[in-house]
Formats: structure tokens, sequence, C-alpha cells
């Protein structure tokens, strides 16, 4: 895949949907934290009883994998960094939902380390990768089987968990337990490679960004970009959930999407390594 900013380290940016023309701004982040190496995949937001907002992050320093901890400080537009969280299980972490302080899951989405072995892996077939969970208590396995366990995020009443094998293209609907254990009680099978999930906090449906060609996406042409594809699954928990297109394109606006949000029939589209779409829907 290509990367058309490599000398540059990642970056954390914040888009305000309740102004009128939203602008994405990159946060500051404080001193005592090692930004050159900077390198986020998965975040998730845990907003306390205090109203105090803390941003979980998914980070790759030197191709490792940690959890960084931030409070998000919002006069100063700026992320006070925290913890890092580091354990023998947080191994090729994919994707985090936080539900707690100090207190999320993770996917992992390769079994191997090694690039040689993980794409041995994945053209393979093997179903080695697992979602976890993790407390200062307690890091253990929580469900295992899947071929590339990616996305993952929770309903709005915080009692199933939602997660995207990409590989296998469906989406696993699981049960939260007391110990907070997961029972598998359904997959939804879609066509096409379903990468990160969010949740449309107004109707609980689940929004999904999707790859509909995975050879364009890991064979890069310019010229015959990957395309883009947003979509909607509604009534999740119902034996005939509704799937629905709230975007695709075929890579001549948007390449690659990720992941999608919405919020007040305003949508925000990323993508791996092209750009973020804005939409008024």
């Amino acid at each position: 895949m290509p990367s058309f900013a490599p000398d540059e380290p990642g970056q954390i940016f914040m888009m305000d949907l309740n102004e009128q023309n939203p602008r994405a701004q990159a946060l500051t982040i404080s001193d005592g934290f090692d930004k050159t190496s900077f390198n986020p995949h998965g975040i998730s937001t845990f907003i306390d009883k205090d109203h105090t907002v803390y941003l979980y992050v998914v980070n790759h320093p030197h191709m490792k994998s940690t959890v960084e901890i931030f409070k998000f400080e919002k006069q100063q537009r700026s992320l006070v960094h925290l913890k890092t969280i580091e354990h023998e299980l947080l191994q090729s972490v994919n994707d985090i939902v936080a539900l707690g302080p100090e207190q999320f899951y993770a996917t992992r989405d390769h079994y191997f380390t090694s690039h040689f072995l993980s794409l041995l892996e994945m053209f393979i077939g093997l179903q080695w990768t697992y979602v976890l969970f993790y407390s200062p208590r307690e890091v253990k396995v929580v469900a295992g089987g899947f071929s590339s366990a990616n996305g993952i995020t929770v309903s709005l009443d915080k009692k199933y968990i939602y997660v995207a094998d990409v590989m296998a293209k469906n989406i696993h609907v699981m049960k939260i337990h007391d110990n907070w254990d997961l029972t598998r009680l359904k997959v939804i099978q879609l066509d096409t490679l379903v990468d990160n999930l969010t949740i449309d906090p107004d109707t609980g449906d689940i929004l999904a960004g999707c790859h509909p060609n995975a050879m364009k996406l890991l064979v890069y042409n310019p010229k015959d970009p990957p395309g883009s594809e947003v979509l909607r699954i509604q009534d999740v928990l119902s034996e005939k959930p509704r799937i629905s297109t709230e975007y695709a394109n075929s890579g001549s606006v948007l390449q690659g999407s990720s992941v999608a949000s919405v919020y007040n029939r305003r949508l925000l589209i990323g993508t791996i390594f092209h750009k973020a779409l804005y939409c008024v829907l």
C-alpha cells in the first residue's frame, strides 16, 4: 500500500461537527511523549462521570503494538499523554473500544508478527486471531476463530460487541457477560471486505467502512485505484438485518475507505492512506 507522507509521524485530528463549516484540526500532544515514532491505528473515546474525555489509541511505534491513553483538553484543543499500556497479548493490535477507566476490548488482526508469515497466514486462511479484554487486574482472550479480527465497537446499550472480520467479509455480533467474556450470537455475512465499525448515535445502526476489491487495495495502481464503500446495517439483532449502501465510489473521489462516522446527518469517511470525505446527508 502507498504512503503519501512516508516521512511524517502520525497525528490525531479533530472535527467539530456542530460547526457550520467544520474543518480538520491537528491536536497538539503534550511533551514527554515520543511524537516522532507515533503511528496511530484504532482509536476510541471514554467519557468519565465528571465529563472528562479520554482517548485510547492503538499505536505502532517501530512496528510494535501499544495502547496510549490521553486526556482531551477541549479549551486548548490538545491531548495530554497519561499512560502507555504494553502486554504480551497486545500484539498486532488493530482496533480498540474503551468501556471504562483502563478497560477495553482490542482486536488482533494477524497471529504472526513477521511480515512474511502474516502474508502467508492471510493466503492460507488461518483463523487464529482474536479479541482480548484488558483491565489493570486481568488480561485475557475473550473470543477467537477470526481470519483477521479488525474493527470493533459496542452497541448503544453497552450489551453487545460488534467485530469485523475483514478477510471473512462478515460482522460478528457478541454478547457481553458480567465477567467481560463474549458469546457469539450471530454472524452477518457481507459481500465486501469489512474494515472498521461505528455506531449511529441516533439509531444504533452499524456503519461499516468497506473495501469492495481486495486486490486493488493490496496491489495499488493509481490509474485504477481501490474504490470505497460504506454500508449501514439496521436491525442488527433481528433474524434478517437490513443492509443498505450509504456511500460508494469507484476511487475517483475516495480511495480505500476504512471507516465512517455519522452525527446529526453529517457523514465523515476515513481511508487507509488517501484522505477523508465530509458529506451532508
